[in-house]
């Protein structure tokens, strides 16, 4: 049976699209289990945004009380942080739960969608056969693609939405305590309302800016890793397939399928090497950028200790929110990579589908 493929011309919409088609079957038929799921994980992450705040008032208030060498004060402050430190920790524990509940069934249901298509009718033979492209290696696919494409989504929704409610909330905290500042360059002074509001934006888009120059090519490399190590897993288990014909093809396949895998592997080394400048670059200058931009309000005596510290732990978590590009690249990146490959079995699939029902006779 001639299969009709030409997926090279099929873009990241079309893909993203014949994907979702198959993965939002979960979703559309429990819609009350996942309703319910959904409102659980969105009230955990409110919740521990609240404690967020609250340990960044106590934040304050430590050093404040540091500050004042007022022994009381700082014992108070030591108690209240037993309560904030164990809710935190249970609501994490919580979420971790929640997010992998709902990562397992979806999960479930998508490679169970997925194998009744390729056991349907012994597809999974003729695209053996055929080796349809889209199809090769299928079983890894099904087996890693389907995990890291369904994983991936709810822990990068949820973080993002933690993001952004994170962000406008200590947005306000550095608006009120960072207030305004006075600038004065060539003979002449400027005020800057909210100044630490706008050092983070500027700041956070330089570093998301540079991720994106940095690493735009990982998503690509990340696909082509992966379908090289199939095909590697793949050559190794044709050994064991077929006993017989262990000749010297065989092994000199097995010896260019590992070139390959080594070859992309560097690739995917480099990447990451590009991308770690910036990250962990950005994990060393920022606790610093927000505690500069402090100090000379702190050394007028415009802030308290407390304050300060209280707007650099602001600062920190306002641009860790803005750089959610930043911190999340290669997992986006990962996630794209597998629902490349998930859509590309998919259509395949859907090709010999559409044979069949062309020449039954012929099935």
């Amino acid at each position: 049976m001639r299969l009709l493929h030409n997926l090279a011309l099929v873009g990241d919409h079309q893909l993203f699209a014949r994907f979702w088609r198959s993965a939002s079957l979960f979703w559309r038929t429990r819609k009350a289990w996942v309703v319910g799921l959904i409102v659980f994980l969105i009230a955990v992450v409110l919740m521990q945004l609240l404690v967020q705040v609250l340990l960044n008032i106590w934040n304050r208030d430590f050093f404040d009380a540091l500050e004042r060498k007022d022994a009381h004060a700082l014992w108070i402050q030591a108690k209240l942080f037993l309560p904030l430190a164990a809710s935190s920790i249970v609501l994490a524990a919580t979420s971790v739960w929640g997010r992998m509940t709902a990562q397992r069934n979806w999960r479930e249901a998508l490679t169970r969608h997925v194998l009744e298509k390729w056991l349907e009718n012994d597809r999974f033979r003729r695209l053996n056969h055929h080796m349809v492209k889209g199809s090769e290696n299928p079983e890894y696919r099904i087996v890693v693609d389907i995990r890291v494409s369904t994983d991936a989504p709810i822990d990068l929704s949820l973080a993002f939405f933690s993001s952004i409610i994170t962000s406008i909330t200590f947005f306000g905290v550095l608006w009120s305590i960072g207030g305004s500042i006075t600038v004065t360059a060539l003979g002449v002074s400027m005020t800057i309302p909210g100044y630490l509001v706008f050092g983070v934006i500027i700041y956070s888009g330089l570093v998301s800016g540079s991720m994106l120059l940095f690493g735009h090519h990982l998503t690509g490399v990340i696909e082509r890793m992966n379908q090289s190590e199939a095909e590697f897993r793949a050559a190794a288990d044709a050994f064991q397939n077929d006993a017989k014909s262990n000749d010297g093809d065989k092994r000199h396949n097995l010896q260019l399928k590992l070139h390959s895998v080594l070859l992309w592997w560097r690739e995917f080394l480099w990447q990451l090497v590009r991308t770690t400048f910036v990250s962990h670059g950005n994990t060393l200058f920022a606790p610093v950028v927000g505690w500069f931009l402090c100090v000379p309000k702190y050394l007028t005596g415009a802030m308290t200790l407390g304050e300060l510290t209280q707007a650099a732990a602001a600062f920190v978590v306002v641009q860790a929110s803005f750089n959610w590009v930043v911190d999340n690249y290669q997992r986006v990146a990962d996630w794209r990579a597998s629902v490349h490959r998930v859509a590309t079995l998919l259509l395949a699939l859907d090709e010999c589908e559409a044979a069949e029902q062309r020449s039954p006779a012929k099935v």
